[in-house]
């Protein structure tokens, strides 16, 4: 159930003006949290409603003609950060690996959509190694907030109820003793 409140902070985090948020969304960690704790079958889920969430934003709220063939990177990787926690995060999760989940999801996200964008038909951007440098940079504010918000998901997921479970069967164990 856990999984799915994260999803809909996902998609609220994502619908919601950004900029008072600091650059926040639940997205990132929400699809790690999701692939580490939920079936394969269930991952259709997330992938749809953040498919939609995409075409809304697009189509109805920046006004934009929606090309879906533009967002085949992005659906892509929303599979490919639940199938990253799926990897790091299923059977066992610890520091190092709540870590590499943290860097590596947005890292990827960062290095495939600026990609992306730059090999775009419509870009700002000219197909030259320049070209290439300066989409790179023009994302490194979104990719250090990504990181930040992916990290502090993944705490709120993972962290606070292993600590909140060692609080209360250390708090049982004085009990028991006393």
């Amino acid at each position: 159930m856990f999984a799915y409140l994260l999803l809909l902070a996902a998609v609220l985090s994502h619908l919601l003006p950004h900029a008072g948020w600091y650059g926040f969304t639940a997205v990132g960690g929400s699809l790690l949290y999701f692939g580490a704790r939920r079936n394969w079958l269930e991952m259709a889920a997330p992938l749809a409603l953040l498919a939609a969430t995409d075409y809304y934003l697009t189509a109805h709220v920046y006004g934009y003609p929606f090309v879906w063939q533009a967002y085949v990177v992005t659906w892509a990787w929303y599979l490919g950060a639940m199938a990253l926690g799926f990897a790091l995060l299923r059977e066992r999760v610890t520091l190092g690996r709540g870590v590499a989940a943290a860097l590596l999801g947005p890292t990827s996200f960062f290095l495939l959509s600026n990609f992306a964008v730059w090999l775009g038909a419509e870009t700002l951007y000219p197909k030259t190694v320049e070209g290439l440098v300066a989409c790179y940079v023009a994302g490194l504010p979104f990719y250090g907030r990504d990181i930040v918000s992916t990290a502090l998901v993944l705490v709120i997921a993972f962290a606070v109820p292993a600590a909140v479970r060692r609080w209360m069967a250390h708090d049982a164990a004085a009990h028991r003793t006393a």
